[in-house]
C-alpha cells in the first residue's frame, strides 16, 4: 500500500553495510561477519554450523533502521543473537537524541530491550555482547511449548515481560526447541514450521504506532496477520525475506497522538 513506502527500508550493498557498521561502533559485527562469511557459501559448512550464528548485516541493518529512523523506545525481539546487541546500540543512540523529548509521552520502560529466548546459552552469550552497551537489556528465560489459538495449533512462550513495547522484532523459536504435543502434532518435526501467537496475546494492548518486523517466518506473518484484529498495514519483501506490520488505529488519546507525532516528527 502507499502508506508502506514509509516504512520500507533502504537497500544497501555489503561495503555500504561494513562501512555502516564500523561507523556505529559495531566492529565485533563486522569482524564476525567477515570471519564466516566464505563459509555461508559451503553446503558442508551449514550442515555443520551450530548457534550463535553469524551476523546476517543486511537482517541487522534493518533493525537499527527501524529503531532509530522510527524512534523507537521500547523493544522486545523473540530470540536473541546479534540483533539484540544492534538493538541496544541503535536504543543507546535513541537516549541520547530523545530522553528530553519523551518525558511527558507515556513511556514506563523507555530505552530499554527485553530479549526473550528458550535457550540459555544463547542469552549468556548475547548478555556478554552487551555489556559495554550503555542500554538497560534484560534477558528473560522461557520455556515455548505447542498450544491453540482459537482452535489452530500454534506454540508460545510460557513467561513474557510485562511491557508494552512499540517495536517487536520476531526471530524465534527455533521450531525444533518447542515442547509438547497438540492432538498428537509436534511442531518439532522437519515437516513443520514456528507458529507464535505471543503477539496475538497482547495485540489489544498495543498502542498506535507500534511496529512489528517478523525475519522470515512467511507462515508465521501468514498467522498473525490473518488473526489480528486491529487495522495493520502489512507489506512483505520476498526479495529480502521478512514481513512489516505498522498498528495504523486511530490514536486512543491525546498521549497516545503526541507520540505518534513524535515518531514522525524529523526533528
Amino acid at each position: 500500500s502507499k502508506n508502506m513506502k514509509l516504512f520500507t527500508i533502504p537497500y544497501k550493498s555489503e561495503k555500504e553495510l561494513i562501512s555502516f557498521f564500523k561507523k556505529n561502533n559495531l566492529n565485533s559485527v563486522v569482524k564476525e561477519y567477515l570471519n564466516n562469511k566464505n563459509k555461508l557459501h559451503h553446503g558442508e559448512f551449514i550442515k555443520k554450523i551450530v548457534k550463535p550464528y553469524p551476523p546476517i548485516l543486511d537482517d541487522l541493518y534493518k533493525i537499527f533502521y527501524i529503531v532509530t529512523k522510527f524512534k523507537r523506545i521500547t523493544c522486545m525481539e523473540f530470540g536473541t543473537g546479534w540483533s539484540t546487541l544492534v538493538m541496544a546500540k541503535a536504543i543507546s543512540q535513541n537516549k541520547k537524541k530523545y530522553s528530553k523529548k519523551i518525558k511527558k509521552l507515556r513511556f514506563s520502560h523507555p530505552f530499554e530491550v527485553y530479549s526473550i529466548d528458550n535457550l540459555k546459552k544463547y542469552l549468556r552469550i548475547s548478555k556478554e555482547r552487551v555489556i559495554n552497551i550503555n542500554t538497560k537489556t534484560k534477558f528473560i528465560f522461557s520455556k515455548n511449548r505447542m498450544s491453540l489459538w482459537n482452535g489452530c495449533i500454534c506454540n508460545e512462550y510460557v513467561k513474557l515481560p510485562s511491557i508494552n513495547p512499540d517495536f517487536i522484532y520476531l526471530d524465534a523459536p527455533d521450531h525444533m526447541y518447542i515442547d509438547g504435543k497438540v492432538n498428537g502434532i509436534k511442531i518439532s518435526h522437519n515437516d513443520f514450521m514456528p507458529m507464535s501467537s505471543d503477539i496475538l496475546k497482547i495485540e489489544h494492548f498495543l498502542t498506535p504506532g507500534t511496529i512489528i518486523l517478523v525475519d522470515g517466518r512467511t507462515s508465521n506473518a501468514n498467522f498473525l496477520k490473518n488473526n489480528f484484529k486491529r487495522n495493520w498495514l502489512y507489506n512483505r519483501d520476498k526479495i529480502r525475506d521478512h514481513s512489516i506490520f505498522v498498528l495504523n488505529d486511530e490514536p486512543i488519546g491525546k498521549i497516545n497522538k503526541k507520540q505518534i507525532s513524535f515518531y514522525l516528527n524529523k526533528s
